[in-house]
């Protein structure tokens, strides 16, 4: 509801009747404060909120809320582990418009609600404004993922040749929906978050706007993309005066200097973003260096890294042809992939695409070998199975999943999406949610409809799974076993005729596993009832 204060008792009065008859906004309650008395000869001077809270630089102990009033005042904080009790509180020292303030000394992995404004007035309060701290461990954590989504339009053909159709507003109320009983812990944006240059006007329009009842709750940690450059210099000026982002490792991991690069923590993950607009992909260029650098500090389970321009894509961009997409392929994978990293993000390309489990493909698309792919399965539990790493620490050269989630705000049709390094792709607009548990990964690709377009699980630490052993007969007197494996570890098939703890004999030689699978021929004499189990050396 809209909660109005007055200078005078019988326009306090009148307001109280108002309120009455006014519904409760969504998302954030605007409140105006009046300095005179209306009607009385008084002039009206009223303090508006123009840009609803959004969350930045959220670590275990601190969080910078922002918001923007329509004319300059002091900045106010009040916050509190119960909605009833902000007794806490942040007051700035002068009179702005775009307010920032740092709350610290907080309590890790707790949930805290806050109320933003004035001195003397609240501007946006209730229940829907809170945040809660990062973990200082493992905790099951909910990550939504935008690429490119700033656009606002809502039609089923833009272009009016079915090639292009743009929906942010249903692929972000998909979201809300499938999220609707689960906090967000985190918001990842992949770049091109506000078109068409990036100005503040488009920020404020096409992002804002669209998700002002959501940002209050959420942490945003975006990317730079190339229309957030802004207008000439193409500086991307808006894009570093809008958010807060950490230079000097103040959310965990090692200080970038800049915030066009940069890293963060979050319970048993580590996040990466990097630029592919402004800086350098060269070969010891300083964001190669420091990436390289901060990936070798950091003991975290996951790794998670995103930008902009995706090494892999046969959407809308074609990495066989982008000269920036084929250095950041050349330069930058070879360092994720001896780090261990487990999932790359990316957008840029307007579909979704996301590849195998894969290693060692920086070349074109004609250069992918099939050994490339350390698991070619789907990733999914429900078909092949997930994709599998024998450690839960970041293993070199482990395997890694990439996608590309260029498709939050409109999608373009008219292509193959046919890279070989990829699972699958599809040209619709939906935006990717992440669950990240303990030792496991869950990927889904939502569509605007609500319907699960693609979904793919990472396990660390586990050996293959059982469930996913076959058996084929393949001719008379032989049998053959395919079975999931992971490359480098050892695997024992053993024989009996009878169930039982001692009957199990060696059947070969112990073989070492070359990919995701390894198939296995043995002879089996027709009419002979046996039993065949495959051990992993641990």
């Amino acid at each position: 509801m809209y909660r109005i204060r007055a200078g005078s008792w019988f326009l306090r009065s009148v307001a109280v009747a108002l309120v009455k008859t006014l519904h409760e906004i969504r998302a954030f309650r605007v409140v105006a404060a009046f300095s005179a008395f209306m009607g009385l000869g008084g002039e009206l001077s009223a303090v508006s909120l123009v840009r609803a809270p959004y969350l930045q630089l959220g670590t275990s102990n601190s969080i910078v809320i922002r918001w923007r009033t329509d004319q300059p005042v002091v900045s106010r904080v009040q916050f509190g582990r119960a909605l009833n009790t902000l007794t806490n509180e942040v007051v700035g020292q002068a009179a702005i418009t775009n307010h920032s303030v740092a709350l610290s000394n907080l309590l890790p992995n707790t949930k805290y609600f806050y109320a933003a404004g004035t001195p003397s007035t609240n501007l946006a309060e209730g229940p829907a404004f809170y945040f809660t701290t990062s973990p200082l461990g493992a905790k099951p954590t909910r990550i939504w993922v935008t690429g490119d989504a700033g656009c606002t339009y809502n039609q089923p053909d833009y272009s009016g040749l079915g090639l292009l159709v743009m929906n942010q507003s249903g692929v972000r109320d998909a979201y809300y929906a499938y999220s609707a009983n689960r906090d967000t812990d985190l918001w990842l944006l992949l770049g091109d978050n506000a078109y068409n240059l990036g100005t503040d006007g488009d920020y404020q329009t096409n992002f804002f706007n669209m998700y002002s009842d959501f940002t209050p709750r959420a942490v945003i940690w975006p990317a730079l993309g190339n229309h957030d450059v802004d207008q000439s210099p193409a500086d991307g000026r808006s894009y570093f005066e809008i958010f807060t982002l950490p230079t000097q490792g103040e959310a965990g991991g090692l200080a970038s200097g800049t915030e066009k690069y940069y890293s963060f923590n979050y319970g048993n993950i580590h996040f990466v973003c990097l630029d592919s607009e402004f800086s350098s992909v060269n070969p010891g260029s300083p964001m190669l260096t420091w990436s390289q650098s901060d990936l070798a500090a950091d003991t975290s389970d996951w790794r998670i890294v995103y930008w902009h321009h995706p090494p892999y894509s046969k959407g809308s961009h074609d990495s066989d042809g982008v000269t920036r997409m084929i250095q950041i392929r050349q330069n930058i994978n070879p360092i994720l992939e001896t780090a261990g990293v487990d999932l790359v993000l990316c957008g840029h390309s307007h579909v979704y695409e996301r590849s195998f489990l894969i290693d060692g493909h920086y070349g074109q698309s004609w250069e992918w070998a099939s050994t490339m792919a350390l698991d070619s399965g789907s990733g999914r539990p429900d078909d092949s199975g997930p994709y599998l790493k024998s450690s839960v620490a970041p293993m070199a050269h482990g395997g890694t999943v990439y996608v590309v989630a260029g498709s939050a705000g409109w999608a373009w049709r008219a292509v193959g999406l046919n890279h070989p390094a990829m699972f699958m792709g599809v040209s619709q607009v939906g935006s990717l949610v992440l669950d990240v548990n303990s030792n496991r990964l869950d990927g889904k690709f939502l569509r605007d409809t609500g319907a699960i377009e693609d979904h793919f699980t990472i396990l660390k630490g586990v050996g293959p799974d059982p469930l996913t052993i076959k058996t084929i007969r393949l001719s008379e007197g032989n049998l053959a076993l395919q079975f999931k494996t992971i490359a480098g570890q050892q695997y024992q098939l053993q024989g009996a005729t009878q169930l039982g703890p001692s009957n199990w004999q060696p059947v070969g030689n112990i073989i070492t596993a070359t990919g995701a699978t390894t198939q296995w021929t043995d002879a089996a004499p027709a009419g002979t009832h046996f039993f065949r189990v495959v051990q992993a050396s641990n």
